[in-house]
């Protein structure tokens, strides 16, 4: 595979989310999901992202599972931050020192690693000052137990004040043809700036730009989807189109619709490193063939006509989880 660098740090072109092997996207088959991380090294990916959070703590035990005697093949990133409670409300952000020293010591333990090569702070919290949190994930660097650091969904401001302490090698924040956001708020911007990388979660749209939903009850009982305004009523309709219109360009452009939004997210900007998650080996090998799509400026041009920014309809997280974003 190519290869990109968030900072100083070597990556695959192409990431794996592991978030959705453990929950929120349906029934759980770890053995398939070990096969796929198995899969993603043989094929040259490198990037693993996993969270504390997902599971919780599940996904950590899983991924170390996986990359068991794999170790050297691996880049490996996890997050803190997000403390959930037994029901799913409850939740708070804790990115106190005090807790990011208990929350490495737990990550360690469950990947069953002795350090991780990508340390980052899931939320920015609001009682917490950045420059205390960073402080903090900068003492672990200076220990071995983390080698870089990074953020997701601070605001373009915080990210500036936290590069002031210690280098921040990435940003991990939603960014896809329906998720525009970071080009709008500045945040793109201040990481191609600084030389900080940019790790797009959700590249894929949550599958939406996938083309495989038709219908809300396309969405397993379970499936945190159906709680996502974007899945819900007129919103779906209307972003079934945009769907709709993904596919017709794939289609023009001999490739699938996956291969195209995710050629779209590499194309702009060589610090982009999509991380679209999957938990089955015919769709990671599916988008990892995104790497030989080529667009041309035309095609970028014509795509941005199709999906301007904003047009997806509908908030990405439900009203409770958007005051957590941009901070």
């Amino acid at each position: 595979m190519q290869t990109r660098t968030l900072g100083s740090l070597k990556v695959s072109a192409l990431g794996l989310g592991c978030m959705g092997m453990s929950e929120f996207y349906g029934a759980r088959d770890d053995a398939e999901s070990i096969a796929t991380i198995h899969r993603a090294l043989e094929l040259g990916l490198t990037l693993l992202d996993t969270a504390d959070a997902y599971g919780p703590f599940t996904n950590e035990e899983l991924v170390g599972r996986a990359i068991a005697g794999k170790r050297d093949k691996v880049v490996l990133a996890t997050k803190f931050a997000l403390v959930r409670g037994p029901r799913p409300e409850d939740r708070r952000i804790d990115a106190s020192p005090a807790y990011i020293r208990q929350a490495i010591e737990g990550s360690l333990k469950r990947l069953n690693v002795d350090h991780v090569d990508l340390y980052q702070c899931h939320r920015v919290d609001p009682k917490t000052p950045i420059e205390d949190t960073v402080g903090a994930m900068a003492e672990l660097v200076r220990e071995g137990k983390v080698r870089h650091i990074g953020l997701s969904e601070p605001s373009a401001a915080t990210l500036r004040r936290a590069h002031a302490v210690h280098p921040i090698s990435s940003v991990q924040s939603e960014f896809s043809l329906w998720t525009r956001e970071p080009e709008q708020d500045g945040v793109l911007e201040t990481c191609r700036e600084l030389g900080i990388g940019f790790l797009a979660y959700s590249p894929l749209g949550r599958g939406f730009l996938t083309g495989q939903f038709k219908r809300f009850e396309d969405l397993a009982a379970d499936d945190y989807r159906r709680f996502s305004p974007r899945f819900q009523g007129a919103n779906f309709q209307k972003n079934l189109e945009l769907a709709t219109r993904v596919a017709d360009l794939a289609t023009a452009k001999s490739c699938t619709p996956s291969q195209l939004a995710l050629a779209w997210t590499l194309a702009k900007g060589p610090h982009i490193v999509p991380i679209p998650g999957t938990k089955r080996r015919k769709y990671l090998e599916e988008n990892l063939g995104a790497e030989r799509v080529a667009l041309t400026p035309d095609e970028l041009a014509k795509i941005d006509a199709f999906f301007p920014l904003g047009s997806a309809a509908g908030q990405r997280y439900p009203e409770a989880m958007m005051g957590s974003l941009g901070r």
